[in-house]
């Protein structure tokens, strides 16, 4: 299968209909409490420090894959000039019924994070990504875009998995279910380490093919793009899915400054 973002955008779709974590939008009581000032939005589970932000009203922000109605919605509340971006148009959706909802101004783009054509250069002032570039198999071109579409002293905050995740062998039994037992190597791709009959369950189960990235593209690859990196975190899964999770914070975070 070559095709791997048709098949991406469809799960994502399907996440959004049935409003699974990432894709159940805020309420009216969150973006009233965001109007008046009291807001926090996640690019990890444990809510942001908003030193990181700085203050968002007026500030043009493109929430880079990120819709799903959550954070776009609450930084638009806040008083940002807000634009979703994303694959998956009915995560898309869930942000334009907010901002229907509540009376918000937000703009929505479906795309592909790699290319941002419809973007000038030096047009935002900030740039949220969370946890989603494990869905493309090359980071790399998301942080040059990100770079050139920023303004000077534009900011880029991300978050994505430990590369650690995607080593475990993933067919263990259940008896197995506390060993780690390495089996992949960085970069992982699904695309190469499925049979053509499991890529064909995933698409029919409609579940999103991931790819797992080294540090040196994760972090490195920001640094290539041009940015300093002004902050770092990590943070813990809430809800282990894999034995490593017990064991060490899996979702890192990073904030880079565009000089």
């Amino acid at each position: 299968m070559t095709d791997f973002i048709i098949a991406n955008q469809k799960a994502w779709d399907k996440q959004a209909a049935s409003q699974q974590p990432w894709s159940t939008p805020v309420d009216c009581q969150t973006i009233e409490e965001a109007k008046r000032g009291n807001w926090e939005i996640h690019l990890t589970p444990t809510p942001l420090n908003k030193a990181w932000l700085g203050n968002v009203k007026g500030k043009k922000i493109l929430c880079l894959a990120s819709a799903g109605g959550q954070q776009a919605p609450v930084l638009a509340a806040a008083g940002a000039i807000v634009t979703v971006f994303d694959l998956s148009e009915k995560q898309l959706e869930q942000d334009s019924m907010v901002a229907k909802r509540d009376n918000l101004t937000l703009t929505t783009i479906q795309g592909d994070m790699r290319h941002l054509p419809m973007f000038e250069d030096n047009s935002f002032d900030i740039i949220f990504h969370p946890i989603s570039n494990l869905y493309i198999p090359d980071v790399n071109p998301v942080w040059q875009e990100c770079f050139r579409v920023l303004k000077p002293q534009g900011r880029l905050l991300s978050s994505f998995f430990n590369p650690v995740v995607f080593i475990d062998d993933r067919e263990k039994s259940s008896a197995e279910n506390t060993i780690i037992r390495p089996r992949y190597t960085m970069p992982f791709s699904e695309l190469d380490h499925l049979s053509q009959e499991q890529m064909a369950l995933k698409q029919a189960k409609q579940e999103a093919f991931v790819f797992g990235h080294s540090l040196t593209d994760l972090i490195g690859g920001q640094i290539q793009a041009g940015f300093n990196i002004a902050g770092f975190q990590e943070d813990w899964q809430p809800n282990p899915r894999f034995v490593i999770d017990n064991f060490l914070p899996t979702f890192l975070a990073t904030l880079a400054i565009k000089p």
